[in-house]
């Protein structure tokens, strides 16, 4: 019989080919694009790593490109503040407007992350204070790459402005009832069903391995789940993707409505021991550790609930907690 931990091994061996790496081609043409419309440097830059790009944990990328003047007043950059303008994901300009204010972006840089500081009344992009120059200078889907005035600052900090709480709403968990015990059988096929025909194969099928332990008589879930893309770009071996997956998930029922009703600032247990999701919100988006939910209620049934988001959640900065929600009596 599998052991758990070959059983994992075995489910993330069949969804590599899930993400293949992005095109030669894109890179080509992006560089020979962005010369052609004055940037350059890097398009100079982009033609030297091009080979370090092509990899199954790079499957679609965006590339905030300074000016030229920029890279003549900065002089030669760094490696790590040229990653900090290289992320993991193909972001188009409708999706950059969706993103709400404080809104983090992963990097090629494992130690920075970009944040979102785009007023509410503004429709020109802002990340990091900078602006977003124009329209894309190249998109092909795979590959996406955006003018911006001047290179980010790696130790950039902000506050995102938030509206007054409305009042919270705890996580309560009732008992699972007359439904089948989570201990026996897989009793997530529909949800997983609906969660790879939304670009979230990873995650689903952790979700049909049932790592979680059940606590007791609580048997309600909730599943935070990143895109595939996500997934494999955060995670460097496999041993780490059991402890990713259990951070995602919470032991009650929240739908996104739920979410909405709590304060800002209130912190939710999850399956991983010791870990915390501190749930913010701006308006009616809903931001977990920093993290957008951008496909709330992917899935849901009595007992679980499956929402969509731009990202894996990584621990709080700074540690601070913020309003836990009790953990007796049913609740998490």
């Amino acid at each position: 019989m599998a052991t758990p931990a070959s059983a994992v091994t075995l489910v993330l061996l069949s969804l590599l080919p899930l993400c293949s790496p992005l095109p030669l081609e894109s890179l080509r043409e992006a560089t020979h694009v962005l010369s052609n419309s004055g940037f350059v440097s890097m398009s100079l830059t982009l033609n030297l790593i091009s080979k370090t790009l092509i990899s199954p944990q790079i499957p679609s990328l965006t590339i905030f490109s300074p000016s030229d003047d920029s890279f003549a007043r900065f002089g030669q950059p760094p490696l790590s503040l040229l990653q900090l303008h290289f992320s993991p994901h193909a972001l188009s300009l409708d999706t950059l407007r969706l993103l709400p204010r404080g809104a983090k972006i992963s990097t090629m840089n494992a130690n920075h992350s970009l944040m979102v500081t785009t007023l509410p009344s503004d429709y020109q992009v802002e990340i990091n204070g900078i602006k977003i120059v124009g329209s894309p200078v190249f998109n092909d889907g795979n590959l996406v790459v955006f003018g911006i005035e001047m290179f980010f600052d790696p130790e950039f900090q902000t506050s995102a402005p938030v509206q007054s709480p409305s009042p919270g709403l705890e996580c309560v968990a009732p008992r699972y009832g007359s439904l089948e015990d989570l201990s026996g059988g897989n009793v997530f096929g529909e949800a997983c069903g609906a969660m790879r025909s939304k670009g979230y194969s990873v995650m689903a099928s952790f979700l049909g391995l049932q790592l979680m332990k059940p606590k007791g008589d609580n048997q309600m879930l909730t599943v935070f789940t990143p895109s595939d893309e996500s997934m494999v770009n955060h995670t460097r071996s496999f041993s780490e993707y059991p402890s990713i997956f259990l951070r995602h998930v919470v032991p009650c029922k929240l739908s996104a409505s739920d979410i909405l009703e709590f304060n800002n600032g209130t912190s939710v247990h999850t399956h991983l021991e010791g870990f915390v999701i501190e749930v913010t919100r701006i308006g009616d988006a809903l931001m977990l550790n920093g993290v957008p939910m951008t496909s709330p209620d992917i899935y849901k049934s009595e007992w679980l609930s499956v929402h969509g988001i731009l990202d894996v959640i990584e621990a709080r900065e700074g540690g601070q907690p913020g309003m836990e929600v009790s953990s007796e009596s049913g609740r998490v």
